[in-house]
This record gives C-alpha cells, structure tokens and sequence, in this order.
C-alpha cells in the first residue's frame, strides 16, 4: 500500500512547506496506525525546516518544545506537532538526549525512532519512507527495534515498556533481540519517571490483550516497573487474574483491581497505586473494590440495600462487575461438579444485578442524604445539636434500609418519637 488519505489539515501543512521548499510527511504511529487500519489518534509530521521556519509559514503556532525542534501548528482548533528533522545527542539519564541536533535528513531522524513500525514516514508525493522494514515487521506482527536495541534501550528505558504495551495493544510479538536487550537492561526502568511508567502500564491493561502483564514480570521488568506485586508471581495467581481481566471491560479502575485482586488486603493495593502515583479518586476506587471482592453478593434486597449503604453505588455497580468476571474466571477452570456450581452462583449474581437494578430504579433509601428526615428536623424535635443527633439518623436509616416503606417524614418522626420514649424510660 503506497496511497494514504492524509486529513486535510495535515495536507494542507505539508503542502505548505512543501511549496516554501521544505521536505515534509506524516510520521511515526500515524503511519503505522493507518496501515493497520487504524484510526490514528494523533497526526505528527516531520519536517527538514526549522521551528522558526515553521512559525513563519503559519498564521497560528504554539511553542510546544521550541529547543527540540517541536512546533504545534493550529488549524481549525486542532493542534498538528511540527517537529524539525533531529538527531539525539548523548543520553545521560536514559530517558532524555543531553542535547539535539538538527539535520536536513529525514533518514537520520527515522534512525533515531524506537521501533520498525513507528519510523515510517509518509507524504503524497513520495509514497511510504520505510527504510527500516517496518511493513514487514506489520506483515510479520513483529516488535523490533530501529538498528541496534541495546543502544535504543540504553537512550530511554521506558521503550522497552513501550515495546510489551504495543505487542498487547496490537497482538504482536516481540523480536527474539529485542526481547533479550529488555532482560539484559531490565534494571535500566529505574531511571524513568513513576508516572511515566502508570501510563504504560495502563496502556497494557487497558488493551486487547491485557494477558501480556505476564510479559513484565517474565523478561525481568516488574521489580522496577511493579515493586511489591511478587504475589502475581505464581502460576495459578497469574492465571486467575489474566482469566478475570480479559472478562472485564476496558476501563482503568475495573482493570486495575482485576489486575490487584490477588491482595486481600486493600492497603496492599494501596501502596501499588501510590506508588504508581495515581491519582486519589483511581487510588480509592480500586483500594475499595479490592477490600470489597471478597464479600459475597447475595440475591436478597435488604442486604443490597446494606452493601449499597456500606460501598456507594458507584462502588457496587462496579463490584457487581468485578464479581462477575472474578466468577466467570473461576468457572472457566472449574470442571464436573465444581462447575455446577459455579453455575448456580452465576445465576444468583444474575439475580443480586437484577435486584439492585430494581432497588436504583424503586429510588430506595441507601444513604442518609436520601432519608426524608435529615438533623435539622431532628433538632425541631427538640434534639440538641451534637453526636446524638448522628446516632438517631443512622438507626432511622437502617429502620429504612430494612423496609423502604419507612421512607417518610411523619413516620419517621413517629419511630424517633418511640425511639426516644424507650430511651427515657
């Protein structure tokens, strides 16, 4: 495939500094998403200009990172980065070059590139640059390097998360050399940011394939990547987890507590999180969603109402996802009787869903921001303002968690009143 339809915009600028004499083409995943029949997320382009050149072409441009050669140009309130032709200086911390150098070599600049699929360029006038077989890699399915990998890994170590996040992303595999760079320069990931490792790793759980987390702990990644995750280790830890994410559907937090759900303990998962430097609300979704796996979801209304009460609903609606792949990956492995088992419990999460659907939908009382009387009507009661008052909504709130129907003002003032009459005497 030699045709690529490239957006107008990013036509348009291309033929711009083309007819200014500048070489010019889309470049890197773009490409490589396009020939994959993918929609590309991002459009960039590569050009032999300079960023000064660029901003004299076009009417609109920001300086995204002027001293690594990178100008967004702005059309139609979209953003395209216009980065010059460079070749990477020393890298000193394996993660960013000492230094840039710029180059009217479109060559040198795809040399620098990560991988053979990410260092193809393209414009209209000369077709596909692929100087690096990054075609057939596609063709093969293959993650490989851009020349030698221990010299790529060794410029930025986050690249060889980059590379098990792209195989699981596209369902490739990863080169026999490049593989054994990663394992030999595993060690190498401590150097790379925290956050910048999260995102990687998201990346992986929230792919097509999030199996391929097997793949860090596998070439030597995870003590650098995934401190204190040595559980996930064992085979039928790993093998359960790996059954449960694939049943979940592609959303961080449910990702990230089926992958976490090895720990019994919600602090566990906790320290993982932080030290990934998650954000709170991800931090205490899964934290919870760990602390609450191991409650059984029972068919019944009152309890629904109880453990919507204790989690939230935002928490339970995810819950009920969560034990819902926990369980079909338990049924996967199961055989003969154990799997009939597993099948009536399936048929009781299907009836806890189905009540906790009418229980939402019926607007029942599960807080005590739905309860029909709330502490200033207490203290018109003649309740003083204080700990008491707390006391007395909660046991009116599970008066209502244990019969909805309670859920009204004067019947509430009628059991407060009973209430503290048996209280007095």
């Amino acid at each position: 495939m030699n045709q690529i339809r490239l957006p107008k915009d990013v036509s348009f600028i291309i033929k711009e500094l083309n007819k200014a004499g500048y070489e010019a083409y889309a470049v890197g995943g773009c490409v490589r998403d396009i020939l994959l029949d993918r929609e590309p997320k991002d459009w960039d382009i590569t050009t032999c200009a300079s960023p000064l050149e660029v901003k004299k072409l076009f009417r609109r441009t920001i300086d995204t990172g002027l001293q690594h050669g990178t100008v967004t140009v702005m059309l139609h309130r979209v953003g395209y980065e216009v980065t010059t032709y460079r070749i990477d200086g020393e890298y000193q911390d394996g993660r960013h070059p000492k230094e840039v150098v710029f180059t009217k070599s479109l060559t040198e600049d795809l040399k620098r590139r990560d991988f053979t699929i990410n260092a193809m360029a393209y414009n209209e006038e000369s077709g596909i640059v692929d100087q690096f077989n990054g075609i057939q890699d596609l063709e093969k399915k293959v993650i490989r390097c851009v020349g030698d990998a221990r010299e790529r890994f060794g410029e930025d170590a986050l690249r060889m998360l980059r590379a098990v996040r792209f195989a699981a992303q596209l369902g490739f595999m990863i080169e026999e050399k490049t593989e054994e760079a990663i394992v030999y320069l595993a060690n190498t990931l401590e150097k790379v940011s925290r956050e910048r490792i999260q995102v990687e790793l998201s990346k992986l759980l929230l792919s097509k394939h999030p199996e391929w987390i097997k793949k860090v702990y596998q070439i030597g990644l995870s003590p650098y990547a995934l401190p204190n995750t040595e559980e996930f280790c064992k085979k039928e830890v790993q093998n359960k987890v790996v059954r449960m994410l694939n049943y979940l559907p592609a959303d961080s937090i449910l990702r990230w507590a089926g992958f976490l759900s090895f720990y019994t303990k919600a602090s566990e998962g906790e320290r993982v999180l932080k030290g990934l430097k998650f954000d709170n609300h991800t931090v205490e979704y899964v934290s919870k969603l760990i602390q609450y796996l191991p409650q059984q979801a029972e068919p019944e209304e009152k309890k629904i109402r109880y453990a919507l009460y204790e989690m939230g609903k935002e928490i339970y609606s995810l819950y009920l996802i969560l034990k819902k792949a926990e369980l079909l990956a338990e049924k996967e492995e199961a055989e003969g009787e154990k799997k009939r088992e597993f099948c009536l419990k399936e048929k009781q999460l299907e009836e806890t869903e189905y009540l906790y659907h009418k229980i939402i939908e019926r607007g029942d009382c599960i807080s005590l921001k739905m309860l029909a009387v709330s502490g200033k009507d207490l203290m018109a009661e003649g309740i003083p303002a204080g700990k008491e008052i707390g006391g007395l909504l909660n046991q009116l709130l599970c008066r209502v968690l244990d019969e909805p129907t309670e859920n009204e003002k004067e019947k509430l003032l009628i059991v407060l009143a009973e209430m503290r009459k048996r209280y007095f005497n």
